[in-house]
Formats: structure tokens, sequence, C-alpha cells
């Protein structure tokens, strides 16, 4: 028989937040596959646990994902663990959970810290509802793309980022979301862990004056209904309805569906934009 692959959360700073289930099942499998063995072995020692380590990461997770595959088929079980917090969140690992879903291999996870989670609950802003988008893009195309997506997102934004990228991160939010409510979440759960609910201008504000330091999780306020469907009623003003029924046609609406719509889109009424087309037709 196959055997396990467990997801083992690891404490994203305060060893305290070791689960005991996390340090038996450490100790118990036949192997652990580490983001980064050098990182993980403080983590081990701390706790004495003396389970072979290999490596398992960004740039290995294809091929080593085939390696830990066939070990796992043989019979052994694997817990896989990453530098800090629950793998295969926004991590390497979400890819080895696929392939062992494609060899019928059984996963488990053994929950525990998860920084995007800390950070939404100590942030004071809704958590009904939250994207997370872990760290943006390096690419100037797709971060661009990105952070326009983010521009009309109505869910709590959630990112991570690192101190020497986060100034120039709050201005581009600042000048693509303008100025939203933020919580910038820093060192969590570790001795020097600061919450700051602050704006995006006040945030720029704070670190022009103080360097950043260590790991930052940014809770971001999303748009509000009543916002979104102003900019957009404005983002129509300058067509017409008839282009605006055009535009939805030419993309393979139905005329029933691109009225509706064109309503929505508009903030009028069906009747409204059925009558409008009526007087296109007959002029």
């Amino acid at each position: 028989m196959s055997g396990i692959l467990y997801i083992c959360a690891t404490p994203i700073g305060n060893l305290k937040d070791m689960t005991p289930r996390v340090i038996e099942t450490l100790k118990s499998v036949d192997l652990i596959a580490a983001e980064d063995t050098r990182n993980s072995i403080k983590l081990l020692n701390a706790f004495d646990i003396d389970t072979p380590m290999t490596s398992y990461h960004e740039y290995n997770r294809l091929e080593k994902g085939r390696v830990l595959v066939d070990k796992l088929k043989s019979g052994m079980n694997i817990a896989l663990i990453t530098d800090a917090g629950t793998p295969a969140i926004s991590d390497p690992g979400e890819l080895l959970v696929t392939m062992c879903h494609e060899n019928d291999i059984t996963v488990t996870s053994l929950p525990g810290p998860a920084a995007l989670i800390v950070a939404l609950s100590l942030s004071g802003l809704p958590t009904r509802r939250f994207c997370f988008e872990a760290f943006l893009p390096v690419d100037k195309k797709e971060r661009k793309l990105i952070l326009n997506e983010l521009k009309t997102e109505t869910r709590t934004i959630i990112l991570y980022e690192a101190p020497h990228h986060l100034k120039n991160t709050l201005k581009e939010l600042y000048e693509t979301l303008g100025d939203r409510k933020i919580t910038v979440c820093r060192e969590l759960t570790k001795k020097f862990e600061e919450i700051m609910p602050l704006t995006l201008n006040k945030a720029i504000e704070y670190y022009e004056e103080n360097d950043p330091r260590g790991e930052y999780v940014l809770v971001i306020e999303g748009m509000g209904f009543d916002e979104l469907k102003e900019q957009k009623e404005k983002e129509f003003d300058d067509i017409s309805i008839k282009d605006h029924m055009e535009r939805y046609i030419s993309e393979g609406y139905d005329e029933k569906a691109a009225m509706k719509a064109v309503a929505a889109d508009r903030g009028i009424s069906k009747r409204d934009v059925y009558q409008a087309v009526l007087e296109y037709k007959n002029t």
C-alpha cells in the first residue's frame, strides 16, 4: 500500500505554536520534505526530531516531486514542511499535493499557523470575504494587471511583502487603489510583533521616516459596493447604450442577455435599455 503525505504546519515565529500532533508526526514518518533544510534543522533540533530530511523547494519541485511520489508509492510516509506556516499555501507544496492526488496517494493536513489568517484576524477589517494574493508578481506587466484587478475588488485583500520592497508596494497600492484602510502586520507571533491600522497614505508617510524591518502581511480594505457601482456607472457615461449593447453582442451575448448586462453596468432598468434599443431601431 502507498504511504501518506502529511501537510505539517510549523510556527511562523513563536516555537510554542508547534502542535504536539505535528511533533509526533515529524518523529514518526520515514522522511521530512523541507523547503530549506538549513532552516528546518533548527526547528527539528528544538524538538529533538532526528527524522531524515530532503529538500523540496520552488526550483526542484517537479523533479523532486516525482521522486517523493515514488517513495510514497513504495509505502513510505512523508511529512511536508515549509520554512514557516502551512505548506502548499503560496508554496511549492501545492504541486506535490496535486501529484499525490493524481497518483491516488492519501494526503492529510495537520493544521496550524498561517500568516494570512493570523493577520486577517488581527486586522479589524471585514473577515467574511477576503482574497489572498501572496506576493505581487515581479514582472511589471503582470504586476500591473493584478493591481488593476484589485482596484475593483470588494473583498478584503491580503498581501505578503518583504521589507526591501515595502515602500514601493505601498506607493503602487495608493496610486492604484486610492487611500484605503490598511492594517500593516509585522513579525507576526514574534517578539517585535506590530499591528498598525492605518490608511495607505499614512502608511507611506510612516515608512518615509521609519525603515521597514521584518516580514510583512498587508491587509487592505476592499472597494465598497456603492463606490463600485458608481465607478461602473461612470465608466459607461462616454458610450451610448447602442454601442454598449453592440460590445456585448460582439462577445457572443444574445440581445436579451446583452440588455441585462447593460442595465447592470449602467445601474438602470432593463426596460430603459429596451426602450433605448427601440428608439435606435426606429431611427
